[in-house]
């Protein structure tokens, strides 16, 4: 029986993945259109990025389904498409990893909307929607189900129920944070500190607590999140920041991290407790490529290897 994925993460830190959005779009996505839709229609072109980040190094890969609840999926016109787009999610990742080890995480995003009494969509419309992703995810073969780039406890919950529902044996919640205007601190639009954020998780049965994305939310501001959840509890802790600042450059949004640049702030990461480190927002197979060499080098120093525990010289 495969060792469950938050129980790995404890005897060593393992790599994650970098940005699908943008990579999309750098294969032909046009702005506005489905990515999720291309798990179907052009799943050598899904299979190809997610090939180059197991190639450069990393050893989580989360799927092409951020969008693929039948909420957002039926504002693209393929909500009669929603277990397959999610089984074949999980699919191409898994052969990225080819005969590598690797965990897939069958991703869950943001409904896109907010819940009555505030906006259009009941707490059953997101439930169905999201017990349906879950399950065709956790059916499929998913290591792990990461509800991503939330910013409400209403909503993360749902996600959580709804993997727990599905039979996931491993959940992740991930929130995104906006820094202050004032850069004092951080939290969720809906104004969500990460220490509450945290004690949520934990109460409500997920395995991983973790953050993506945000304004501001670059590796720095990470390695204060990471300090700021291991406070509170005792859960693994994954991080995914972004590649620095978007910039507008001739009409396309760049972000402005090298990964020489980024990569600086990962050894703080993990000396702050990090298990898993990804990148989210305008990151590259280049930055996790960066990622890897620091991180063999960090494991070696301490030790270990990548495939966990300490080298068996220093285990005699």
């Amino acid at each position: 029986m495969r060792d469950l994925l938050q129980d790995v993460i404890r005897e060593r830190p393992l790599l994650g993945d970098g940005a699908m959005g943008t990579q999309l779009m750098l294969a032909g996505l046009e702005q506005g259109n489905c990515g999720e839709a291309w798990n179907l229609t052009y799943p050598e072109r899904v299979l190809a990025i997610q090939r180059r980040y197991v190639e450069a190094g990393s050893e989580c890969i989360i799927t092409n389904t951020f969008g693929g609840s039948r909420i957002m999926l039926t504002r693209h016109s393929e909500a009669d498409h929603v277990v397959e787009v999610n089984k074949a999610g999980v699919e191409i990742a898994r052969q990225a990893f080819g005969d590598r080890d690797g965990f897939v995480l069958g991703d869950i995003g943001p409904f896109g909307g907010l819940l009555a009494p505030f906006g259009d969509f009941t707490e059953a419309q997101v439930r169905s929607a999201f017990e349906e992703q879950a399950g065709a995810l956790v059916d499929a073969g998913a290591d792990a189900v990461i509800i991503e780039t939330q910013t409400s406890l209403e909503e993360l919950l749902i996600g959580i129920k709804a993997a727990q529902a599905a039979g996931s044996k491993c959940i992740i919640g991930s929130m995104a944070y906006d820094v202050t205007l004032d850069g004092s601190t951080f939290r969720t639009m809906m104004g969500i500190e990460p220490e509450r954020a945290a004690e949520f998780m934990e109460e409500n049965g997920a395995h991983i607590v973790a953050l993506n994305c945000g304004t501001g939310m670059e590796m720095e501001r990470a390695r204060d999140a990471v300090e700021r959840y291991k406070k509170v509890t005792g859960l693994p802790v994954m991080v995914q920041p972004n590649a620095g600042k978007p910039q507008l450059i001739n009409m396309k949004v760049v972000y402005d991290e090298t990964p020489e640049q980024m990569v600086k702030g990962l050894i703080p990461l993990l000396e702050a407790g990090a298990n898993i480190v990804g990148s989210c927002c305008g990151s590259t197979p280049e930055h996790i490529r960066a990622f890897r060499k620091v991180m063999d080098e960090y494991l070696e120093s301490r030790g270990m290897d990548r495939k966990g525990g300490e080298h068996a010289s220093q285990a005699l």
